[in-house]
C-alpha cells in the first residue's frame, strides 16, 4: 500500500486504511477493464476538472448545447472519455438519450458501469484530499493481467439504466454482495452488475458514512451525532444536485 499524505490533518485509521484498499482495488485487473486502463479512466477523471467544453457545458443551458472536443489524451476511447467527463463535471445532467448514445456508441453497459465506479470512487478520494487541503493523491501503478469479464446471472434490467441485482436474487458468487440488513437501497444495488465494484463501493462509504446494516439506525454516530451527519449529507448533496 502507498502511503496517503494528509498533512497535519487527523484522519481515522479505517479511512486511511479504506482508501489504501481502494487504490490497490484500482490498479489491479477490473471485469472490464486492464489495470492500465483502469488508472487511465481515475487520471483522465483528474483532467476533467480543467477541461474547458466541460466548464462550457456546466455553464449552458443544455449540455447538448455545446459541442466540441473534451482535454483528454488519446489513452482512452472518445464515447470513454465522454463518460468519465460527464460523471465527474456534470452527473445531475445526465439523461437516458445520453446513455443510449455512449453505450449504443461501442461501450458495452456493464463496461460503462465500471467506468462510473471508478470515476466515483476517486473523485469522492480526490474531494476528501481537497477538502483537507492537501494535494491529491498520486495514482497507483498499475499491475499487469487481464479483465475477467464476469457476467453475474443474477443481474437483470428494468429497474435503473444498467441491469442490477436485487437483494433477494443474490446468490452463489453473489451471496456476500450485500449485508444482513432491513433495506438495500438502490444505490448501494447501483453497481451491483459488476460485483467487484459494487463490493468495493461499500467498503469505501462504510468507512466514509457508515456501514449499510446501521443507516436506518438513527442512533449510529461517528465523531458527528448522526444528525449533523445527515445535515452535511444534505447540504452536499442540494449544492450536487443530487436529489436521490
Amino acid at each position: 500500500m502507498q502511503p496517503f499524505d494528509y498533512g497535519a490533518t487527523a484522519v481515522r485509521d479505517d479511512i486511511r486504511a479504506a482508501h489504501g484498499r481502494l487504490w490497490d482495488h484500482l490498479r489491479a485487473p477490473g471485469t472490464w477493464w486492464t489495470g492500465a486502463e483502469r488508472v487511465a479512466i481515475a487520471a483522465e477523471a483528474r483532467r476533467a476538472d480543467d477541461c474547458t467544453l466541460c466548464a462550457a457545458r456546466k455553464t449552458a443551458l443544455s449540455p447538448a448545447a455545446v459541442a466540441g472536443q473534451h482535454a483528454g489524451t488519446d489513452a482512452l476511447p472518445a464515447n470513454v472519455v465522454e463518460v468519465v467527463h460527464r460523471v465527474r463535471t456534470d452527473p445531475a445532467r445526465l439523461s437516458r438519450p445520453w446513455f443510449d448514445g455512449v453505450t449504443g456508441g461501442g461501450l458495452a453497459v456493464l463496461a460503462y458501469v465500471e467506468v462510473v465506479a471508478i470515476v466515483t470512487m476517486v473523485t469522492g478520494i480526490d474531494y476528501f484530499a481537497r477538502a483537507l487541503g492537501v494535494a491529491l493523491f498520486p495514482l497507483p501503478e498499475p499491475l499487469p493481467g487481464a479483465p475477467s469479464h464476469y457476467t453475474p446471472a443474477s443481474a437483470t434490467p428494468g429497474t435503473a439504466w444498467v441491469p442490477m441485482i436485487a437483494p433477494e436474487d443474490a446468490a452463489g458468487p453473489e451471496a456476500d454482495l450485500y449485508p444482513p440488513a432491513a433495506m438495500i437501497p438502490n444505490i448501494v444495488r447501483a453497481l451491483s452488475a459488476v460485483p467487484a465494484e459494487a463490493r468495493a463501493l461499500q467498503m469505501l462509504s462504510a468507512s466514509h458514512y457508515l456501514p449499510i446494516e446501521q443507516i436506518l439506525d438513527p442512533t449510529a454516530r461517528r465523531a458527528l451525532e448522526r444528525t449533523q451527519m445527515e445535515l452535511v449529507a444534505a447540504r452536499v448533496s442540494a449544492l450536487n444536485q443530487c436529489f436521490y
